[in-house]
């Protein structure tokens, strides 16, 4: 099991002057070599500066208010980004999305039996949001499928637990206590 870990990417504004530098000396070296006419050193001089400028460009990256960058390098987990703002990481790194937000949806319609064996239809509402990028990222293949899937699974076991209505004292039932039941779901 794979357990999220702070993974530290410099601010993207120090690594900006450094690039933007870059671009300034392919400009200058390009004309100055414009005016000494000599394509053979033009272009030595202008692939690596080019090549080099594009390589750091593409290490920049932003990450918005409730969400996370999980980072990875050649498909070993490095960390995550939780720190929103301009960064700037190495672009062999790969850095994806996920969101941090709170989610909700509501389950479908299900034909379930209570404690009883009475036929009963429930559904219910659900809110969650990712608290570990990591296991959400690689413990399961879609973990918003995961939730739903989940959450169904266990409203239908939890129907299954309590009888719908009851008529003794101090007996929980679907009915009468929803809250002390829903926070078992």
């Amino acid at each position: 099991m794979i357990n999220e870990k702070a993974y530290s990417a410099p601010s993207g504004w120090v690594a900006l002057p450094v690039i933007l530098l870059g671009i300034l000396t392919l400009d200058v070296t390009v004309l100055w070599l414009a005016v000494e006419d000599t394509a053979v050193a033009r272009t030595v001089m202008q692939v690596p500066w080019l090549l080099l400028t594009i390589f750091l460009l593409a290490g920049l990256f932003v990450v918005n208010p409730n969400q996370a960058r999980v980072v990875l390098l050649f498909g070993r987990y490095k960390g995550t980004v939780k720190e929103q703002g301009l960064h700037w990481a190495n672009p062999l790194l790969t850095k994806r999305k996920v969101s941090l937000r709170v989610r909700n949806f509501e389950t479908e319609r299900a034909k379930v039996n209570d404690a009883d064996g009475n036929p009963i239809e429930m559904a219910s509402v659900v809110v969650w949001k990712v608290v570990d990028t990591a296991e959400a990222s690689f413990e399961v293949d879609d973990y918003v499928n995961y939730v739903h899937v989940q959450s169904e699974s266990a409203l239908r076991n939890l129907a299954t637990l309590y009888p719908y209505d009851t008529h003794n004292e101090g007996t929980l039932s679907l009915r009468a206590n929803t809250d002390e039941i829903a926070t078992q779901l």
